[in-house]
């Protein structure tokens, strides 16, 4: 019922109860709707950062919201978990006016980092320099500048912060650019890790003082990465020390792993490989069909369709979709933009038929929208497609980049 309730169990029973945690979630999305992916993707994580950590004192962000449906399930909400998302029940994201457990409001992406970062400068006024202020981002949400310009304040500031980064390589579609890659190139390159294992296994063995090897480990560690490393450079480069990549769903890892960085001061990013969706086959298989795939028979994994008494027109994004690729043929001068939404705006269709003029640029409205003007600066006619409750992010962009030049 409650994270109290979690902290009293032994570490053994742990992967029980994130089996039980899984089923319960699957169970009620298949019912009541809801995003399903992401929230099963962190089961393990949701469990051991409660395990670990003393909240709601501690204070957890969840960035973005979805990935919370754990969260709230362990915090005290589990059996109002089935009016999740309707009218009167509670909120489909953390909301601060719902739970204590709730420390930040979370609909959209990237703010966490930010967020944890204010709480954690709060706590070194008040003097409570033992708190722990984690920061789980994930599901694309590492695209966003917003992200880059904490983690650039984080490492100045020093405070105790700890970022776990969920790496799972999706938001809602499969994730876009050169963070993406760099990323998959940690995931797939141990040498640095290995290395760093084996020396702390070898300075194990040394018949020298704890203080002496400390010390040695430290250096050493400091000249592998270096050489080797090139999990840790992006990241180190601004003072935040680097720790994985780990396997997010092995619980026990987890758990070793949190509670080492715990005693670890200053800001910290731990690196985790999730599967979104897991444990439940076709949410691992087709992940942006099922982040919010509706009512299901958890079975089958049949998708009910919604029934209605006439024919329906298409979807409007569909009609968008590709009458631009028609206007395209006629115009070599059209291009289509969207904020990692190809499949929400119907984009997807003129990226596949015109990859050279049709981009998603991860979730980043900001970046959409100059980039779009920029390409309009060029005789270009962009089609920048962004979702309404998104494009708040971008209105100093639409204004001042668009909007004062006549572009």
């Amino acid at each position: 019922n409650s994270p109290t309730d979690l902290r009293k169990l032994n570490p053994s029973q742990l992967p029980t109860v994130a089996q039980e945690l899984r089923n319960f979630i699957i169970n009620i999305v298949a019912t009541k709707e809801g995003h399903l992916g992401a929230s099963l993707g962190v089961v393990e994580l949701s469990v051991a950062l409660h395990y670990v950590f003393n909240t709601p004192y501690d204070q957890l962000v969840w960035d973005v919201g979805h990935q919370a449906y754990g969260h709230k399930i362990l915090t005290g909400r589990r059996a109002d978990f089935h009016t999740n998302r309707i009218y009167g029940g509670i909120s489909g994201f953390p909301k601060r006016k719902e739970s204590e457990y709730d420390t930040f409001g979370v609909g959209h992406s990237s703010t966490s980092i930010s967020a944890a970062l204010g709480m954690a400068a709060a706590s070194n006024i008040n003097r409570e320099k033992q708190r722990q202020h984690i920061a789980v981002i994930g599901d694309g949400s590492m695209t966003a500048g917003m992200a880059f310009e904490a983690m650039n304040h984080a490492g100045a500031a020093n405070s105790n912060l700890i970022i776990v980064l969920n790496d799972n390589c999706m938001s809602i579609d499969p994730n876009v650019g050169a963070l993406k890659e760099y990323l998959t190139d940690i995931t797939t390159s141990h040498t640095y890790n290995d290395l760093r294992d084996n020396v702390w296994k070898a300075l194990g063995k040394l018949p020298v003082g704890k203080n002496f090897s400390r010390e040695m480990a430290s250096k050493l560690e400091h000249a592998i990465k270096g050489f080797v490393s090139q999990s840790s450079n992006l990241f180190e480069a601004m003072n935040l020390r680097y720790f994985g990549p780990i396997d997010g769903h092995n619980i026990t890892k987890l758990v070793d792993t949190l509670t080492d960085l715990k005693n670890i001061p200053g800001p910290k990013i731990l690196h985790i490989v999730t599967v979104k969706g897991k444990g439940y086959g076709l949410a691992e298989k087709d992940q942006t069909l099922w982040h919010a795939p509706g009512l299901f028979d958890k079975v089958t994994g049949e998708i009910q369709k919604k029934k209605f008494d006439i024919p329906q027109p298409p979807k409007y994004q569909d009609v968008f979709g590709y009458t631009i690729i028609e206007l395209a043929e006629m115009n070599d001068k059209i291009m289509g933009i969207t904020p990692a939404m190809p499949s929400g705006s119907s984009l997807k269709y003129m990226m596949e038929k015109m990859p050279e003029r049709a981009f998603d640029v991860g979730i980043c409205e900001q970046h959409a929208v100059t980039l779009s003007a920029g390409l309009a600066t060029q005789g270009m006619r962009v089609f920048c497609n962004i979702y309404s409750s998104f494009m708040q992010r971008a209105y100093d962009m639409v204004v001042h980049d668009v909007a004062i030049q006549k572009l």
